[in-house]
């Protein structure tokens, strides 16, 4: 059993929590929404009022936060993990952030008797709530190998892919794809719609050929459903596609599909749809082929 200090409830994190405490380890809790800790005790977990409370005596620290401003504040402000973490612990980001920012953090950790790897997920809502998450980590081996068994537990594909900082790279990447993915789902659906397709009998057989994808399984009926129900927030993967923009930047490499979809992204956000499903991309695209969508 590992005594583990949870920090972030939210969609991501508070199943993840879950599937810790069923895998037999104490879990302590903190999110800023108190009413988020209730599903963790209720599973049999502890909930705590504070970052301090629920670092205080944690062999592994697991955070799941918005973006890395919020990594930054909770790691090293005041009463934070960096000041109440007992040396040796080892730090489990699982958020996605810049991976420069996860370089700097590791160091700082290490300059205080911290190990830290940054572990970023993909698989969405469903992936948490079914411990079926793919899991990006970087870190040095042997941190990798001591988190090894609590990765397991809230994901199914766990790959170790280089130092740290590694893992949020690969991270954009992927939702560089994602978003891609996404776009051209939405285009495919209004296209198929215009020429007066079956559309369900459409994506069946698209699924079955080299068109088929996990975007088109998980994403195609929330888009033909109008069902922007939040799995994973345009918001956030509004906040993704700046990073991977920076990063690209910061390696001189070029994204132009990925700069037109980060567009995209942006517009259905500016529309209203932060808080939606990253399937509203749907509702941006069909507005622009003149389709009515909701909207005021």
């Amino acid at each position: 059993m590992t005594t583990i200090g949870f920090i972030g409830l939210g969609i991501m994190g508070g199943p993840m929590a879950r599937h810790l405490v069923a895998a037999g380890h104490e879990v302590t809790g903190f999110n800023r929404s108190p009413e988020k800790t209730r599903p963790l005790v209720d599973a049999g977990g502890r909930a705590a009022g504070s970052v301090a409370e629920a670092v205080d005596g944690a062999d592994v620290v697991a955070l799941m936060l918005p973006d890395s401003p919020d990594v930054e504040a909770v790691l090293d402000g005041e009463d934070g993990v960096f000041a109440t973490a007992k040396p040796g612990t080892l730090v489990i980001d699982f958020s996605t952030i810049r991976p420069d920012v996860a370089r700097d953090l590791a160091e700082r950790a290490a300059a205080r008797g911290l190990r830290m790897i940054d572990a970023p997920v993909s698989g969405g809502q469903a992936g948490a709530e079914n411990a079926t998450l793919s899991i990006m980590v970087g870190g040095k081996a042997d941190d990798v190998g001591a988190a090894r068994p609590l990765l397991d537990a809230v994901g199914r594909t766990v790959v170790h892919v280089g130092p740290i900082g590694s893992g949020q790279t690969v991270k954009a990447a992927n939702q560089l794809i994602v978003a891609g993915n996404i776009a051209l789902l939405a285009e495919a659906l209004v296209f198929l719609q215009a020429h007066g397709a079956d559309l369900p009998a459409a994506v069946e057989v698209l699924g079955g050929g080299l068109a088929g994808s996990a975007v088109l399984t998980q994403k195609a009926q929330k888009m033909l459903d109008a069902d922007y129900t939040p799995g994973f927030r345009i918001d956030l993967h509004h906040k993704d596609m700046g990073i991977v923009a920076d990063a690209a930047r910061a390696a001189g490499v070029v994204t132009p599909v990925g700069a037109l979809v980060a567009q995209l992204v942006a517009a259905t956000r500016a529309a209203g749809d932060g808080g939606s499903d990253h399937s509203a991309l749907h509702r941006t695209i069909a507005g622009l082929s003149g389709e009515a969508t909701g909207r005021p």
